[in-house]
Order: C-alpha cells, then sequence, then structure tokens
C-alpha cells in the first residue's frame, strides 16, 4: 500500500505529530517518508466530557494534528500532518499514563487476569491548495481487545521495578517487558504499540487521492 502513496505524495512528506519513539519506529520500519515535529498541544482534555473512550482519543489527536499543521501553510514539502493519541479502557475508566509506580501498580492490577480496549485516535490535517487555503481534517479511531494472564503480585511488582510501566497508556508497554503479561491480541497489534498502520494507511490514501483530484 506504499507505493501507491509515494506516488500521490510526489515527493512531500507526512509530518507525525508525535514524540512517541514508537510510533516513529513503526513509519521507519517501512521507510515511510516523514517528519517528526512533536505537538505542544496540551492533553488536558475532560474526560467526564466524553462518553467513549474513543471520543476523548480523537479530540486529542485533533489538537495534536491542528497544533502542528497550523505551522505549516504554505510548505510544499508537506502534504499531510498526522496527530495520534493512545489509551487504554477498562470497565469504561480510561487509563493514560501512570507516572509513578503507585499507580502502575493500580492499573496493572487492575488489568490483571482481565480483557481490556486500547483506543487509538489519529487525525490527518491538511492545507487546501498548493499555497495553502482552509484547512482539513479526517479523524478516525482503531480498537483493539488485549488480555491479560492471571500473574503473581511478584510478577507485577518485577514488572514495575523494570521502569518500563511508567509514561506507558495503562501502565505497560506491550513491544517490550510488557508482553510478557500478555495472553492475546483481537484486532490490530500496532494499534497497541501506538499506531494502527494499516488503517493508517487506508485513511491517509482516500484524502491522498481527494487531494490529487
Amino acid at each position: 500500500m506504499l507505493a501507491p502513496i509515494n506516488k500521490l505524495l510526489g515527493g512531500r512528506k507526512v509530518i507525525l505529530a508525535s514524540q512517541s519513539p514508537w510510533r516513529r519506529q513503526i513509519l521507519e520500519n517501512i521507510s515511510f517518508p516523514m517528519e517528526v515535529i512533536p505537538s505542544s498541544f496540551e492533553e488536558n482534555l475532560d474526560k467526564s466530557q466524553f462518553a467513549h473512550a474513543w471520543e476523548y482519543v480523537v479530540s486529542t489527536s485533533e489538537g495534536k494534528a491542528i497544533d502542528v499543521a497550523s505551522k505549516q501553510k504554505g510548505r510544499p514539502d508537506c502534504a499531510v500532518t498526522v496527530g495520534a493519541d493512545t489509551v487504554i479502557e477498562k470497565d469504561g475508566e480510561i487509563l493514560e499514563k501512570p507516572h509513578t509506580p503507585d499507580n502502575a501498580r493500580k492499573m496493572l492490577n487492575k488489568l490483571n487476569g482481565t480483557t481490556h480496549n486500547v483506543y487509538t485516535g489519529v487525525t490527518l490535517a491538511w492545507w487546501a491548495g498548493s499555497m495553502g487555503g482552509d484547512m482539513n481534517t479526517h479523524s478516525f479511531y482503531e480498537g483493539t481487545e488485549v488480555t491479560f494472564s492471571t500473574h503473581s503480585d511478584d510478577i507485577i511488582e518485577s514488572y514495575i521495578e523494570s521502569g518500563e510501566p511508567l509514561e506507558k497508556a495503562g501502565g505497560y508497554g506491550i513491544q517490550g517487558l510488557g508482553g510478557t503479561l500478555v495472553q492475546g491480541v483481537r484486532g490490530d497489534y500496532l494499534n497497541v504499540v501506538g499506531l494502527p498502520l494499516h488503517r493508517l494507511c487506508v485513511e491517509l490514501l482516500t484524502v491522498l487521492r481527494s487531494m490529487n483530484r
């Protein structure tokens, strides 16, 4: 799917509005034509204002994409800006990054021996016209079910001591040691890492085709 995307880009780049090394790596693994410009959008939206977790991540991804895209107007080598946000949802509660070992412990115990949802919201933002007219956006989300097997307290504690749970949505990184806690994944694995690559390519291809009509 990358070949037709490259053709439609015509040498232009896609801007990744994220500081996540995992999202960057996912795209670098396929030699995706991108430039990374981290967003300064403050991820502090009021979760209580959203009926579903996917609505929350979509809104956050919009904020990130628009923040970076607004600074690219009139830039001829930039085609589209991509913003993304990932959260864990369990029993209606949104679990983001724990930041402290105590919070990580609470999250991991909540997920232990159960199935939870991982949602990633993605927004594509671009300027209409070669010199930048109005900004357009297109948003979507992907959901994946992840099941943890049941682990003893010492396993949970040893994982927390590794330091990996901190700064990871839901308190674990499936691409690292956290993968040893996971019994099964139903859906897009890369969505759990932080970017639903297949869906991104499908949506990006649609947007680029509409831009090139």
